[in-house]
C-alpha cells in the first residue's frame, strides 16, 4: 500500500510560481512511476505531468508545457511539480499519482489532492 500526502497548493496571483510535493510512504519508492494529474470544478480529471522510476524520462500535458517541470528525489521518496507564470484556468485540485507494474498487474495510487487557484 502507498501513501500520499500533496502540499504546497494554496491562493496564487496569476504568474506565480508555486512548488507542489507529494510525499510517499512506501519503501520501494524508485519502483513507481509517478505523474501531476488535476481536476477543475465541472471538469474530468486530466493528466498534467508524469516521470519515469528513475527521473530520467519526463511527460507533459500541451497545455502546461513550457511552463511546469516534473521532477523526484528518490532518496527522500518525494516527487515535485515546479509550476511557472501560472494562468486563471490552472486553477484546480491536483492530484499526485503513483503507477507501478508487476507481473502485468498494475498498481494505481492517489493522493487526496491539494487545491491551486490563481487568481487573476
Amino acid at each position: 500500500q502507498v501513501q500520499l500526502v500533496e502540499s504546497g497548493g494554496g491562493l496564487v496571483q496569476a504568474g506565480g510560481s508555486p512548488r507542489l510535493s507529494c510525499a510517499a510512504s512506501v519503501r520501494t519508492f524508485s519502483s513507481y512511476a509517478m505523474g501531476w494529474f488535476r481536476q477543475a470544478p465541472g471538469k474530468e480529471r486530466e493528466f498534467v505531468a508524469g516521470i519515469s522510476r528513475g527521473g530520467s524520462n519526463t511527460y507533459y500535458a500541451d497545455s502546461v508545457k513550457g511552463r511546469f517541470t516534473i521532477s523526484r528525489d528518490n532518496a527522500k521518496n518525494t516527487v515535485y511539480l515546479q509550476m511557472n507564470g501560472l494562468k486563471p484556468e490552472d486553477t484546480a485540485v491536483y492530484y499526485c499519482n503513483a503507477v507501478r507494474v508487476t507481473f502485468g498487474v498494475q498498481s494505481d495510487y492517489w493522493g487526496q489532492g491539494t487545491q491551486v487557484t490563481v487568481s487573476s
